[in-house]
């Protein structure tokens, strides 16, 4: 079930203190994109729209801007796949600027399409289909050829037995280490 937009938005200024309005906006369209695209489903309902300064929960930025009360929250805590997705997203461009995430999104293809209808200084609909398309395909992460695909049974195989292997157990060696290391591992 979706939790509400301004959810998100409190874990996300939670976790970057001082996080700008623009930044937050569009931290909530990478959220919502590559949610849509890992789960199919969307991880709020508030829809996001185009504006000449990108993507924006509209609902959000109103209600912030002019003191209206924000979307119902949904009552329910974030669950793992959507902290998952949180997480995921501000690893991959927290480091970023809201102005670097602004011209980002102007590139891509959910942004471009709404925006091809829209007027300046209007607002379109960003649609959840057009993100979650783009998100699965074009927006995906890269992932090289020979890079295998973590999932939680690869990882789980990978690791049994591994206690056995190691013998017994002791704290790893910083000289053993380098020269392991040294010698090309």
């Amino acid at each position: 079930m979706p939790v509400a937009a301004s959810d998100v938005a409190a874990i996300l200024r939670s976790r970057i203190p001082g996080l700008g309005t623009k930044k937050l906006h569009k931290m909530l369209y990478y959220c919502q994109g590559h949610h849509l695209a890992a789960f199919g489903t969307p991880l709020f309902n508030e829809r996001i729209s185009a504006w000449d300064m990108g993507p924006v929960v509209e609902d959000l930025w109103r209600a912030e801007k002019y003191g209206y009360a924000p979307a119902e929250p949904s009552g329910l805590p974030a669950g793992e796949a959507e902290l998952n997705t949180i997480g995921y997203v501000l690893s991959r461009y927290g480091a970023l600027t809201g102005r670097d995430l602004e011209i980002l999104s102007h590139g891509e293809l959910p942004w471009y399409t709404a925006n091809q209808g829209r007027r300046q200084g209007e607002s379109v609909t960003i649609t959840v289909d057009v993100m979650r398309e783009y998100f699965a395909t074009a927006g995906a992460p890269a992932v090289a050829e020979d890079e295998p695909v973590l999932d939680s049974a690869a990882v789980a195989n990978w690791l049994a037995g591994a206690g056995e292997r190691r013998g017994p157990s002791r704290p790893d060696d910083l000289d053993e280490l380098r020269a392991w290391a040294e010698q090309g591992g």
